[in-house]
């Protein structure tokens, strides 16, 4: 599988050097787990609380902060990943997955308060992410929430970064 999964930031010297390294790594996982086998495409935002503040606000009309927002470009049945209904990039065909904006500075905070560091819980908010984007919610505490979270648990454990979440 050729994932290629695109990382910006919002601006010059957001920190976090590793970030890169760790997103793709989970994204990857994700994906793996998932049986996302062709090219795909994902594009990563890194922010800050601000930065995912004004998206939030503009895309869905909530005016604060979040860790992570997930932008699906395909409507999916979650654990039932088929390439033929996502749209595909028309010069090389990769399958185009979505986008996502994560809060570094939220990300920071929360690995602190839940004790397990940064770098899982940059792992764990990209491992979330690309499930939103493979079709996976949690808009209710039922039946999908409850698969969301397994299937989280699940590749966080491949990562060797098991235990916690939101």
């Amino acid at each position: 599988m050729a994932a290629g999964i695109s990382v910006s930031r919002a601006r010059r010297g957001l920190g976090h050097p590793e970030a890169r390294g760790l997103i793709c790594s989970a994204a990857r996982a994700a994906l793996r787990a998932e049986g996302v086998l062709c090219p795909c495409e994902i594009s990563v935002m890194l922010t800050d609380n601000e930065g995912i503040r004004e998206i939030n606000r503009e895309f869905r009309g909530v005016d604060a902060p979040t860790d992570v927002l997930s932008f699906p470009l395909n409507e999916l049945e979650p654990g039932k990943f088929d390439a033929e209904l996502c749209e595909t990039d028309p010069g090389s065909g990769a399958v185009l997955l979505g986008d996502m904006a994560i809060s570094l500075e939220r990300c920071q905070a929360q690995g602190e308060e839940f004790g397990h560091g940064f770098e899982r819980e940059v792992m764990y908010l990209t491992v979330h992410s690309v499930l939103h984007l493979l079709g996976y919610d949690h808009v209710d505490e039922g039946e999908m929430k409850r698969a969301m979270r397994g299937r989280e648990e699940e590749i966080m454990r491949s990562l060797g970064r098991p235990e916690g979440g939101e």
